[in-house]
């Protein structure tokens, strides 16, 4: 498996911040695709302990997300820290830095109706700052249609801050103590927003703002739709704990104190570039 090494043009860069989000074509090398699906495979089989998961066991109609694998799986872990795609995210962010928060698989099968609903990543997150994005590599073909991300245009300037909507009827309890504005009804009034989507194919990424409102449509093809999401963060990142963040890490985990810089190379490493094919 290697780094692909690639770098995002200046267009790209230019998109990025305007736009809150760009897809970069083949931003990951294929070697890494055969791995990553055996871990996905795996997850299906035999879930973590931080699983999403509308019809356990289910091959259609099942929504399916895992994360924090970095720690445990070596493959994921390689993955975020040495296929180059923290490299990318921090060149597009316009940062000098880039340190890993945690990793996402996300699965959904053929003949999903569930939407991903209309969120922003921050709320639920221990984090404030605007150099912090999310990196969705697919590891499947996919449109539209068939689940791939829809955004928002430029809602990550908006200055607004949601409450967390939750994926299935179980998940994020740890949400409910979140005091916040909800999300606007965008499918309900879809004209009154610049909603762009992206087709995408293996090893395409799309990396976009935490601050965005994004989602996905249910899976109406007849393949499983499937990506990792990585999830970054950039010199301007603060720890910020609140109520109704995500419990994976909390304060009792890292060395660092609320309103500082996440210097904690343990729970966040910084993302180094491979050298060499390994």
């Amino acid at each position: 498996m290697s780094s692909s090494g690639r770098q995002p043009t200046v267009e790209q860069r230019e998109r990025f911040q305007s736009d809150g989000v760009v897809k970069i074509p083949a931003a990951v090398d294929p070697s890494w695709f055969e791995p990553l699906l055996t871990v996905v495979d795996r997850e299906l089989a035999n879930p973590g302990q931080w699983v999403t998961d509308s019809n356990p066991g289910a091959t259609t109609d099942r929504l399916f997300t895992s994360r924090y694998l970095w720690p445990t799986d070596e493959t994921v872990r390689r993955f975020a820290l040495e296929s180059g795609i923290g490299n990318l995210v921090a060149d597009l962010l316009g940062s000098d830095s880039a340190r890993l928060y945690f990793d996402h698989t996300l699965v959904k099968e053929p003949g999903t109706t569930a939407p991903t609903p209309w969120h922003q990543d921050i709320p639920y997150w221990p984090f404030q700052g605007k150099q912090i994005a999310s990196a969705w590599v697919a590891l499947t073909p996919a449109t539209v249609n068939e689940s791939s991300l829809e955004f928002v245009r430029g809602s990550q300037g908006w200055d607004a801050y949601y409450a967390p909507e939750s994926f299935t009827e179980s998940s994020i309890e740890w949400a409910d103590d979140f005091d916040g504005d909800r999300v606007p009804d965008i499918d309900g009034s879809r004209q009154d927003f610049d909603v762009i989507g992206f087709d995408v194919e293996p090893g395409d990424a799309i990396v976009f703002s935490s601050w965005i409102l994004h989602g996905a449509p249910g899976n109406s093809g007849s393949h499983r739709r499937v990506a990792v999401s990585t999830r970054w963060l950039g010199d301007d990142a603060v720890w910020f704990p609140h109520p109704g963040s995500d419990p994976t890490v909390t304060q009792e985990h890292v060395s660092i104190q609320p309103g500082s810089y996440p210097a904690d190379d343990v729970r966040f490493p910084l993302a180094v570039a491979a050298q060499a094919t390994i």
